[in-house]
């Protein structure tokens, strides 16, 4: 994290012309935690490296926590759309893990930047509390999901089995992928998490 290529990426980054991109503003910022830390750069820096005042940055973001983790909740919306437009003849666990798959599906050029941005959010103690009320928002999606589709109560022990092991088993595709030791693809690590932890459920949640 410190490393001196680090700290010269980000003494450049502080000349470059104003930017008003959410997008170049995240990658800026991950130039600076790259080369100081997540808790050692402040939203001043960030400011500066971007070429906006602090009131600027704040139209943007309502903290630096909510610039690591981007526009979330437009990926949920796209996660929604993404269950919702399947074949409703489709198994239910099916819809799931394609559905989840194509929603961690990067253009290879964004991969590294998206590698950064889930070592930060998995990695940054101060991080994780505001994690567990985002997977609780992605949660919800999937248990909603279920819970229409088998005409279940959403607080029903099935479709918030689903929402669990779907978590849980994205998650653990991610510390998988960003340890290194496997050079699988995130997306055919997901994959496989996924259809491990449906296993179980696909027959609860098909019967009738």
């Amino acid at each position: 994290m410190n490393s001196p290529r680090g700290r010269t990426g980000a003494q450049q980054v502080m000349g470059r012309p104003r930017v008003t991109s959410r997008a170049t503003m995240e990658r800026l910022a991950f130039e600076l935690f790259a080369a100081k830390g997540f808790d050692e750069t402040t939203v001043d820096e960030i400011a500066a490296a971007v070429g906006i005042g602090r009131r600027t940055f704040f139209r943007y973001f309502a903290s630096k926590n909510d610039l690591v983790w981007g526009d979330f909740e437009e990926q949920l919306r796209r996660l929604r759309r993404l269950l919702e437009e399947a074949d409703p003849h489709r198994p239910i666990m099916d819809v799931v893990r394609e559905a989840v798959v194509e929603f961690n599906r990067f253009d290879p050029r964004d991969v590294p930047w998206h590698r950064q941005r889930m070592q930060l959010i998995l990695g940054v103690p101060t991080l994780q509390a505001d994690a567990t009320l985002r997977y609780e928002s992605w949660r919800r999606v999937i248990i909603e999901f279920v819970a229409a589709r088998t005409g279940l109560p959403e607080s029903a022990m099935e479709p918030q089995l689903a929402g669990n092991v779907v978590l849980a088993g994205a998650l653990t595709a991610y510390q998988v992928w960003l340890a290194g030791e496997d050079e699988t693809a995130l997306s055919d690590l997901l994959d496989e998490a996924i259809r491990q932890v449906a296993s179980g459920l696909t027959a609860v949640l098909e019967k009738g």
